[in-house]
């Protein structure tokens, strides 16, 4: 079975039945309601940034992977599934997410997929540790944005991949306005946010081989690191 046909199927076991994952899939009436009106996509344009932030990992992977935050799962815990030999973890803040993800992660008998709580601005993995950092939408939500990027670059071994997605500022007024009005009153989101040119420069100035776009507010990115 191809890998994307695996996936979908992954993703049906999941359920996508809550309003979060409805919204981060663009799966559900809710979802793709919230998908227009707040970030103006509809369901492909929302599936092709995810598919390029996660083009960082490739098939048949096998080395290991840290992902954060793994939020409630919906967006990899199917493509776990694709990967039984790599070595993969799982971190976030959140107790309720971390409890979703794994629950997630139990339907599909995924054996090779560890959870654990904790700060992204702090971890506790040795220098050099993982092949691939995964991190999607989480960066606009991070409060110490400058210790992640710091934590992220330490872990990742020499010629290993960071990859991902998140909100900039700037590309969609009605985004930002939910973004300022919404999100960050709702503290879902937290200021500082970057913008596509300062993203670039971030990444350009830390990592090499920078492969960066973003699909109106959404900027998704896949670089490594020299070694």
């Amino acid at each position: 079975m191809e890998r994307k046909e695996t996936i979908r199927g992954a993703y049906r076991m999941t359920g996508e039945n809550n309003f979060y994952d409805g919204m981060i899939t663009c799966s559900t009436l809710s979802g793709k309601a919230v998908c227009r009106l707040v970030w103006a996509m509809n369901k492909v344009e929302n599936d092709a940034y995810l598919e390029k932030a996660m083009s960082g990992i490739p098939e048949h992977f096998s080395g290991k992977l840290l992902e954060v935050p793994v939020g409630t799962g919906i967006l990899t815990m199917p493509v776990y599934q694709t990967m039984p030999e790599a070595d993969i973890t799982c971190l976030d803040y959140s107790p309720d997410m971390m409890r979703q993800a794994r629950e997630k992660a139990d339907r599909l008998h995924l054996k090779n997929v560890t959870f654990r709580q904790g700060d992204v601005g702090a971890l506790s993995y040795a220098d050099d540790t993982f092949d691939i950092v995964l991190s999607l939408n989480g960066f606009h939500a991070f409060p110490d944005k400058e210790a992640a990027y710091r934590e992220v670059f330490r872990v990742l071994r020499p010629g290993g991949t960071f990859c991902g997605c998140f909100y900039v500022m700037g590309e969609h007024k009605r985004t930002d306005w939910f973004v300022r009005h919404v999100y960050e009153k709702a503290g879902f989101f937290t200021p500082p946010y970057e913008t596509v040119s300062s993203l670039k420069a971030r990444l350009d100035g830390m990592y090499t081989g920078v492969d960066m776009g973003n699909l109106k507010s959404m900027a998704w990115f896949v670089c490594r690191k020299a070694g």
